[in-house]
C-alpha cells in the first residue's frame, strides 16, 4: 500500500479523534458522533491496507511464498 494512503488514513482517524474531543468539550453530541464515525472509517481503512499488505507480501508488493 502506498505510504501516502497510510498517512491519509491515519490522519483521518486523528482528525476524527480531535473532532470527537472538541464536540465533547463544547457539548455538541452531533460533532462527537461525527468524530467517532471518522475515527472508525480511518481505522477500517488502515485495517484494509494491512490486509492488502499481508496478501501482496508487504509494502514492497512482493508476493509471499
Amino acid at each position: 500500500m502506498a505510504m501516502g494512503d497510510e498517512a491519509k488514513h491515519k490522519a483521518e482517524e486523528l482528525v476524527g479523534k480531535a473532532k470527537e474531543k472538541t464536540g465533547k468539550a463544547v457539548g455538541n453530541e452531533e460533532q462527537q458522533a461525527e468524530g467517532k464515525t471518522q475515527q472508525s472509517k480511518g481505522a477500517l481503512k488502515q485495517a484494509v491496507d494491512k490486509a492488502k499488505d499481508a496478501v501482496t507480501g508487504g509494502k514492497d508488493n512482493k508476493p509471499r511464498t
